[in-house]
C-alpha cells in the first residue's frame, strides 16, 4: 500500500502556504494527515467491516512569531492560498492574558531534510472480503474448542498511516502499516462467567494471521483457570511480572510523570528527581518511537522531529523526560520525537510511544525458583498514577502463585499492584534476560487524547503490596 494520493496531491499547494504565512511568522510548519482504519469483527451469528476511529484526513499549521506557538486545522489546502493565509493570520486573536504567559526570543532552527520514509507492508495481498472469511472460519474453529464457550469473537485492526510534513527547511513524508489480531472468549464454568482474550500484533497480515490460530488452546486454557481463580490474600509479596505487567509499571510509574509538558505545569515529581536515583541500580528504562517496531512506532512525531530513543533511567538513575516541540522550547531542551496528537484536529502533546525497561541478565526460571511464596502476575487490565505524588495502582488479569520456587495450578483474579513508585522500582532485584513487546493499545492523556502505545519488556522479580 503506497503514499496517499491525497497528500502527494497538495505538496505544492502546502509549500506555497507555507512560503505565505512566512511573511507574517518566523516558524511555519504544516502537517498533512490520511489515515485508514479497519476493524473487521466476527462473533457467533454476527460479523461486520467498519471503519476505526482512527480514520481521518486533514492538516494542522504550526506557527510561531518568536514568543508564542498557534496551530490552525483545516480539511484542505487548496485554491487561492494567499488568501487563505490571510484569512489564518486574522482567525489568530489572542487576549491579553495569554500573552503574559509567552515566551521570549524562541528560537526553532531547523536542520534541512527532504525524506521519505516507508515501512515493508503487505496490504494490498489481502481484501476485505478474505479477512470476513478467514475470521469467521478461525471463530468457528474456536467455538468448536470447548462446550463452556458461550460466544467467541475474532477481531482484527487495520491501520494505513500516511503523514506528510513541511516546513521552510523540511519535507517529509511517511507511509506504514500495523494489525492488531484479537481472539476473545466468554466462558462458563464452575458457576462462573469469564471472559480471556490472546492477541497477535504486527505490521504485516500474513504474520497476524499465521500466528493468531496458534494461540487459541492457550485461550481455552487460561479461560478454564480463570473460572477457578480466587480472590488473593492481601498483602505484601515477592512478584515475577510477565512482560504485559512489566510494561503497565513503566507506562503508569515513570510514563506520564515523564511527559515534560507536565514539567512545564509543575505537575509532575519527577522534575525535581532528575540526575537522582529513583531505582534499583539494576532498573534502565527507554521511551521511543525508534527503539522497538510496534503499535507506536513511526519516522517521525507530529511535529516534524525525527523519531527518537530516549533512554528515561540509567543504571537506576532518572536521566530526562520525553518531550514535544513545545515542551522542549518552554523548557530550552531538545525535543524527543514525542509530539504526538489525537487527530490533526488536536493539540501536539508530549506522549508516550514504546516505554519499557531493558531486559537484564537473569533467567526467568531462576527469578522462580529464587521465591519462597509469591505471585507471578499476567496480562494488563488498567492502571493508574498520580504524577504529582508518584502514587501507582496497577491491576492485572490474573496471578499464579508460587510456592518454594514453583509455579502452582492456584491462580488469582483480579489482582491489584498498589504503592509508591520509587519504592516498587527500588524494590527490583532481578530483570530477565528475554524481551517482548505487545502493541494493541491505547492511553489517554488524563481522560482525552487518546493515542497508540505499546507495553511490554522482560520480566521483573519485584516486592509490592497485592489486593
Amino acid at each position: 500500500m503506497s503514499f496517499s494520493k491525497f497528500l502527494d496531491s497538495k505538496r505544492e499547494d502546502v509549500k506555497k502556504l507555507v512560503a505565505e504565512l512566512r511573511k507574517s511568522f518566523k516558524y511555519v510548519s504544516v502537517l498533512g494527515v490520511d489515515i485508514k482504519s479497519t476493524n473487521i469483527r466476527v462473533q457467533k451469528g454476527i460479523s461486520n467491516i467498519s471503519s476505526g476511529n482512527d480514520t481521518e484526513c486533514g492538516f494542522v499549521i504550526k506557527m510561531n512569531n518568536g514568543n508564542a506557538f498557534y496551530e490552525y486545522s483545516l480539511d484542505d489546502i487548496s485554491g487561492d492560498i494567499t488568501s487563505l493565509a490571510h484569512d489564518i493570520v486574522e482567525s489568530l486573536d489572542v487576549n491579553a492574558s495569554l500573552m503574559n504567559n509567552t515566551i521570549d526570543n524562541i528560537n526553532l532552527e531547523e536542520e534541512a531534510l527532504i525524506k521519505s520514509f516507508i515501512r515493508e507492508n503487505d496490504f494490498d495481498s489481502y481484501k476485505e472480503g478474505y479477512l470476513l472469511n478467514y475470521s469467521k472460519d478461525l471463530c468457528n474453529k474456536l467455538l468448536s474448542k470447548s462446550e463452556c464457550i458461550l460466544n467467541a469473537v475474532i477481531g482484527l485492526g487495520l491501520l494505513h498511516v500516511s503523514k506528510l510534513f513541511i516546513s521552510s527547511n523540511k519535507e517529509l513524508d511517511q507511509n506504514y502499516t500495523w494489525v492488531n489480531g484479537m481472539a476473545v472468549v466468554v466462558y462458563n464454568e464452575n458457576d462462573k462467567v469469564i471472559q480471556a482474550h490472546e492477541s497477535s500484533s504486527y505490521n504485516l497480515i500474513g504474520k497476524v494471521l499465521e500466528e493468531l490460530p496458534t494461540k487459541l488452546d492457550k485461550l481455552v486454557e487460561k479461560a478454564h483457570m480463570l473460572t477457578l481463580a480466587k480472590p488473593i490474600t492481601p498483602g505484601v509479596y515477592d512478584v515475577i511480572t510477565a512482560p504485559s505487567i512489566t510494561g503497565l509499571i513503566a507506562h503508569e510509574a515513570f510514563g506520564h510523570g515523564v511527559e515534560m509538558d507536565q514539567f512545564v505545569k509543575d505537575r509532575a515529581l519527577a522534575k525535581e528527581y532528575v540526575g537522582k536515583y529513583v531505582a534499583s541500580p539494576i532498573v534502565n528504562m527507554r521511551d521511543g518511537a525508534a527503539s522497538v517496531l510496534s503499535a507506536a512506532s513511526y519516522f517521525f512525531d507530529d511535529d516534524g522531529v525525527l523519531a527518537g530513543d530516549t533512554q528515561i533511567i540509567k543504571d537506576g538513575i532518572l536521566i530526562t523526560g520525553i518531550s514535544d516541540l513545545t515542551s522542549a522550547t518552554e523548557l530550552n531542551s531538545i525535543p524527543t520525537g514525542n509530539g504526538r496528537r489525537e487527530t490533526s484536529r488536536r493539540k501536539a502533546y508530549a506522549r508516550m510511544t514504546n516505554t519499557f525497561f531493558e531486559a537484564g541478565k537473569d533467567k526467568l526460571e531462576d527469578m522462580i525458583k529464587s521465591i519462597k511464596h509469591g505471585y507471578m502476575l499476567f496480562e494488563t487490565n488498567n492502571g493508574m498514577e498520580d504524577p504529582k505524588n508518584w502514587a501507582i495502582q496497577c491491576v492485572a488479569q490474573y496471578g499464579i502463585e508460587i510456592v518454594d520456587g514453583k509455579l502452582t495450578n492456584n491462580w488469582v483474579s483480579p489482582v491489584v499492584m498498589s504503592g509508591y513508585v520509587p519504592d516498587l522500582l527500588k524494590s527490583i532485584t532481578m530483570i530477565s534476560d528475554d524481551f517482548e513487546i505487545i502493541g494493541a493499545g491505547y492511553c489517554g492523556k488524563g481522560y482525552k487524547e487518546w493515542v497508540r502505545v505499546s507495553d511490554g519488556g522482560p520480566a521483573l522479580k519485584a516486592k509490592v503490596k497485592l489486593g
